[in-house]
């Protein structure tokens, strides 16, 4: 069972690492550091696995290459550093999006648990399966609109778990320009989860 796979081409040579799990679908990810991990179903064969890999060959570069040319350009950040926020910077930023979970949460009918603001590196917001909210800090510098379809967007998974037809009807549902916000945010450079 291969752990490693080298993707080849005539400009670029790509190590991918492969984590098994007990998953069903085959995921891809290119970390902030540029390495890139391939998450596959434990049963996969090898020559599944790198025949899926060969197949995302030009994703798995171009978007190794962005996440470096991001590196390279850390310094000109629009954020700024979350380690050098001082206490009430943080709390003006949680305060902030707290508010909007409530507003959103009220005229959506859903309930959540506790809503925490961090320092995530590859995602604007996540939501739990105990309905534990988390919010990337650098949404308080955003647009209010970005912000806002990020809480709608967690809020939805606490009816859908998943990126189903049904959670995305119940995204547009209460903010039907969602599809121009996701791309904004794509843009800005974190994935949205």
């Amino acid at each position: 069972m291969i752990t490693k796979y080298r993707i080849i081409t005539l400009r670029n040579s790509v190590l991918v690492t492969i984590k098994r799990s007990n998953r069903k679908t085959l995921g891809l990810e290119v970390k902030p550091t540029g390495e890139v991990l391939a998450r596959v179903p434990v049963q996969l064969s090898d020559c599944d696995i790198k025949k899926f890999l060969d197949s995302h060959k030009k994703w798995i570069i171009e978007k190794q290459a962005s996440v470096k040319a991001r590196e390279n350009a850390g310094s000109q950040s629009p954020f700024p550093v979350y380690d050098e926020l001082s206490q009430r910077e943080r709390e003006e930023i949680k305060n902030k999006i707290v508010k909007r979970v409530r507003d959103y949460s009220s005229k959506m009918k859903v309930s959540y648990n506790r809503v925490t603001v961090r320092n995530q590196k590859t995602r604007w917001g996540s939501c739990s399966s105990k309905g534990n909210l988390n919010f990337n800090y650098r949404l308080f510098y955003l647009p209010e609109e970005l912000l806002d379809y990020v809480v709608v967007h967690e809020l939805a998974h606490r009816r859908h778990m998943n990126h189903s037809k049904d959670f995305w009807q119940e995204v547009e549902r209460y903010f039907p320009d969602y599809k121009t916000c996701r791309k904004q945010l794509k843009e800005v450079g974190i994935e949205n989860g």
